[in-house]
């Protein structure tokens, strides 16, 4: 199998979309998802985030959605939103080769490191994470205010 990355485009986000879709329903949420691939490309096109894709035979089976913040306390940080890899593919070392692509990528442009969320109860995730030596925090809460 040949799997190839690179960094994604405009005319990517149809696919990709389907990714989140398909991301929101091993998480049992799709209800929740109100993006939409017009909302996506207008975002990317306003330079609201960046992405990886990883690609199988030219058909994207995997990817990495990242954007930019600020700490006070640290700098410039990565945040990745989401690894996503199609069901089919998963256990093929696709989400290796993103995450190691977008570390790459935070510390090319300077960053002091990642930041991301993973569910508790998704054991393989937590898992891969912490081959990296990640830190998980017990301390913060995630909040949110919708609109």
């Amino acid at each position: 199998m040949n799997i190839s990355t690179r960094q994604g485009t405009a005319e990517d986000i149809p696919a990709i979309f389907e990714l989140v879709k398909e991301l929101a329903i091993y998480e049992r949420a799709l209800n929740q998802v109100t993006n939409n691939v017009d909302k996506l490309t207008r975002d990317y096109n306003e330079k609201l985030f960046d992405f990886f894709v990883a690609e199988v035979d030219s058909k994207i089976i995997g990817l990495c959605l990242y954007y930019y913040r600020y700490s006070t306390w640290k700098g410039k940080r990565l945040y990745m939103e989401d690894i996503i890899v199609t069901e089919s593919m998963r256990g093929n070392g696709i989400g290796k080769i993103l995450f190691d692509a977008t570390v790459v990528a935070a510390k090319n442009v300077g960053c002091t490191g990642m930041m991301w969320q993973v569910l508790d109860w998704n054991t393989s995730a937590v898992n891969f994470y912490r081959k990296y030596g990640t830190s998980f925090d017990n301390e913060w809460i995630n909040c949110n205010l919708d609109f």
